[in-house]
Order: C-alpha cells, then structure tokens, then sequence
C-alpha cells in the first residue's frame, strides 16, 4: 500500500498532507481525516492506512501548520486555544481541492472523517462543504462552541446533507451522553439522516491505541468495522 506526504499551499503558507493510496487504477473513492490534538502522527497515519487497505485514498492535512514551534513544543491541549474554524475550513477545503483534481478519485465519493477535535471538524465540514458524502465524527468535542468569529458547528446543523454516524464513549464528558441526547433531538428535527453508537466503559480518545490510559480496545474494536461499512454504504 503506497502513501507519501505531500505539500499543499493555503493562504500563502504551506501544509503538509499524508496520504495513503488503495491498489489498483480507480476512479477511487476518497476520505479526509481531520486529526486529533495530537496532529499528524503514528496514530492518524495508521487510520488512513487501515483505510487505504479498505480500499479509499485516505488524506490527511497538517492543520496545525500556522503554529509555531514554541506551540508545538507546549502543553498538547493549549493548541487548540490557536485554532480558527475559518482556517480549518480552509485547510479541509485544500485536502479536498487536492483530491478532485486528480483523475483517480471518483469526486461523487468523498466522505470525511476525525477524532477528538478533528470529530468536530467532521461535523463542520459536513455543515460546509456540500461534495461530502458521508461523515464520520469520532467523539467530536465543543460542537456547540466555535472556535473564533462565527457560527457552531451545532448551529450548522442544517446545512449537514449527508448521512452521519458518530461514535460516543459512555464514559466521555466532552462529548457527554447529554450532548449527545441534544445533538440526537436536533437532528432529529431538521430530518437528518444518522445513527449514533455509544460504546460502554470507553472515554475520550478510545480509538488511539498510542494511548494507554484512553485506548479502550473493545470499543475500539467495535467502532471501526462499523465504519468502514458505512463508508462502504455510502461511498461505493
């Protein structure tokens, strides 16, 4: 399975991108991770492998590109003090600008996908751009708060025209089961198409296997079969 990283420009700067590609020709179909506060790392680049294998061009953008060294050397959680929902929009935008202009994606079939703070990305970037097929939000935080001028991606709801499966841990207080109940209610009010799963005796982050005190491997087990069928469903 080949992968490789590239360079993407946005607003002047540059950004690095992984990318991992299924075999064969294509047209294929495509997904945009947008990663956890940890960035581009082991753990990202392992779920775009394991959805290369499944057969989708899987990308991920370098969103904290902007930062510089002495924010990246510091606390992990203060990096998301730095983020700006226009500039991941942006950057999303360019991954996916990446992926339509070359001949091997099938442009009808791009999904997108992400953990912790890049499960809320999922959410705002099914709310903004209208080429994703599906979404995926893994325990998307703070989607009921925006992250510099302008709107939630709770209050985007309704441009969200894509069907939606998100991944819970009982045991997670941002997201909490309450919010989850409220995104449920909301979505169910504007006649969204999703399914939600919560998974008992996991937290925060019970996908990152490069964390020991958060991966919960049962759940983790559980959740990512469920969506690769789901991008299966939706993007084949």
């Amino acid at each position: 399975m080949p992968s490789f990283t590239d360079k993407l420009t946005v607003g002047g700067s540059e950004m690095d991108m992984y990318a991992a590609l299924p075999s064969g020709s294509g047209p294929h179909p495509a997904v945009v991770i947008a990663f956890h506060v940890g960035g581009l790392d082991d753990f990202d680049r392992k779920m775009a492998d394991q959805l290369a294998e499944a057969g989708f061009v899987a990308v991920v953008p370098d969103l904290f590109h902007r930062y510089s060294q002495e924010v990246m050397d510091g606390p992990r959680m203060d990096r998301l003090g730095h983020l700006r929902d226009a500039d991941i929009i942006a950057d999303m935008n360019a991954a996916v600008d990446f992926l339509t202009a070359n001949s091997a994606i099938n442009n009808d079939r791009i999904g997108v996908t992400g953990f912790c703070m890049g499960g809320r990305i999922a959410w705002l970037m099914a709310a903004s751009n209208k080429i994703f097929k599906a979404t995926v939000p893994f325990y998307g935080g703070n989607i009921m708060g925006n992250w510099g001028p302008g709107d939630t991606p709770f209050s985007m709801a309704s441009n969200i025209n894509c069907p939606m499966l998100f991944h819970f841990g009982a045991e997670d207080g941002n997201p909490s089961v309450a919010d989850r109940d409220t995104f449920d209610a909301e979505l169910k009010r504007l006649g969204k198409d999703f399914e939600f799963h919560t998974y008992d005796g996991a937290g925060h982050a019970f996908m990152d296997y490069t964390n020991p005190d958060r991966h919960h491997e049962a759940s983790a087990t559980a959740a990512w079969p469920r969506t690769i069928e789901f991008f299966n469903k939706h993007l084949k």
